[in-house]
């Protein structure tokens, strides 16, 4: 039996890891594809809006099931929904390598979609569960920048395993990374209650720092279609679809654009890829330490969570300007700008499902804003590549992007209201009462 007064453990920064594990390999094998892209569009002779429309079958099939995915997770647990979740993505990413042509290509990339839905929902339960609320902006910067950490790292090792061994052994190698995260999640992972290893100081923890307190039971106190009536649920999604129609940009066409417009050699470009993603990854940490630096100084939540929204968003807004400059440096050193300003929004984003949620809703409510916001990811590559296609040029689309982070900051700081936990209408029989729903 433990001691009373023992050192409290530090079981929930092992989590942490898991999940930014999670996200990192999620990013790696969602970016394989736009770093093979130049010689998969060669080899099977398609051309800038066919692979758009090729990139954008991933998004489909990821927007459609994050609802499911979030519901899912809630259900029956985050070590289930989450497992499940990387297990199909990574069988995905490897059979990609035996693709033919356009036709094979749409089928594996929805198949991704499918099964990377269940990441950042489940993560954003796993954060509600085991992390007091002042902690929960620094954990979800850690767990978002393992995106940033795949999405850098892919560069130059997929080009490295392409031009060394052919195009397809990156999907086969990091489908089998997948498989492996898989085996030690689901040997470690359990809920804080029931987790072998987290004494009762950590317990206590966790769960006195934390206004709601999720997975104690599983009762859901409305359904989720219900949430749509919601001004911050509505500001949430459209918010966060505006970041990632800008985001993509760097995920789908960004290594194409150094080819294309820039002129880099692919080994060239596989480097300098890495770099808007790495000022990325800073900026998210700092944002999110600084975050809930703010918030234990006093600093209300509302504060602290549209500084880090509507000041990243408006940050983002230079990606309109990177493609105006000549200078192929200044317009990479714009994109870094931007990423780190869509970043540091985006730790605060994914703090908000927690922050907002009814209880025993998390991944719900992380699900339902992750699926509008990839509507994002869905017509972002296709704009794009018509906009090129039509206008031999990617400045219009860099434009069209820093318009959709300018929508999104204001949308952030005027229409996403006080961030609270969301009390249902059924709970007024206790004292609260339900003020900030609104007709539509």
């Amino acid at each position: 039996m433990r001691e009373i007064n023992q050192k409290r453990t530090k079981v929930r920064w092992k989590i942490a890891i898991f999940m930014w594990a999670a996200i990192a390999i999620n990013y790696l094998d969602r970016t394989v594809l736009s770093a093979t892209t130049p010689t998969i569009m060669k080899e099977f002779g398609l051309n800038a809006a066919q692979m758009g429309i090729v990139m954008s079958a991933f998004f489909w099939t990821y927007a459609l099931f994050q609802i499911p995915a979030g519901w899912l997770a809630d259900k029956v647990g985050q070590r289930f929904s989450l497992a499940l979740s990387v297990a199909w993505w990574s069988i995905a990413t490897a059979l990609t390598a035996v693709s033919q042509g356009m036709k094979s290509l749409l089928i594996f990339r929805t198949l991704l979609g499918m099964g990377e839905a269940g990441a950042y929902p489940s993560n954003a339960g796993v954060t509600a569960k085991w992390f007091p609320d002042r902690e929960r902006t620094r954990v979800s910067a850690i767990f978002d920048s393992g995106s940033k950490v795949g999405t850098a790292l892919a560069m130059p090792f997929v080009v490295w395993l392409m031009t060394a061994f052919g195009w397809q052994v990156p999907f086969i190698v990091s489908g089998l990374l997948g498989l492996v995260w898989v085996a030690i999640w689901w040997a470690y992972y359990r809920d804080p209650e029931k987790h072998m290893y987290v004494n009762k100081e950590e317990l206590t923890y966790i769960r006195d720092g934390q206004l709601k307190k999720d997975g104690l039971e599983n009762t859901q106190p409305m359904k989720w279609y219900q949430l749509l009536k919601y001004r911050n649920i509505l500001a949430m999604c459209v918010g966060f679809f505006m970041l990632n129609y800008a985001i993509y940009f760097f995920i789908t066409w960004f290594p194409t654009y150094l080819v294309q417009e820039r002129g880099f050699q692919l080994m060239k470009m596989g480097w300098v890829s890495m770099i808007p993603p790495l000022f990325g990854l800073v900026a998210e940490l700092l944002a999110g330490w600084f975050s809930d630096h703010l918030y234990s100084k006093g600093y209300s939540l509302t504060f602290v969570r549209k500084l880090n929204l509507g000041g990243g968003m408006l940050l983002a807004t230079s990606i309109a300007f990177a493609g105006l400059v000549n200078s192929a440096v200044l317009s990479i050193a714009l994109l870094s700008i931007s990423y780190a300003g869509l970043t540091t929004a985006a730790c605060a984003i994914w703090s908000l499902p927690g922050d907002v949620a009814p209880v025993n809703m998390t991944s719900v409510v992380g699900g339902l804003q992750n699926c509008v916001s990839n509507m994002g990811g869905i017509l972002g590559p296709i704009v794009t590549g018509f906009i090129i296609s039509t206008t031999h040029s990617f400045t219009p689309a860099l434009i069209v992007s820093g318009t959709a982070t300018l929508i999104g900051a204001l949308t952030y700081l005027f229409w996403l209201g006080k961030v609270e936990p969301i009390v249902p209408k059924t709970s007024r029989n206790l004292g609260k009462i339900d003020n900030h729903s609104i007709n539509i």
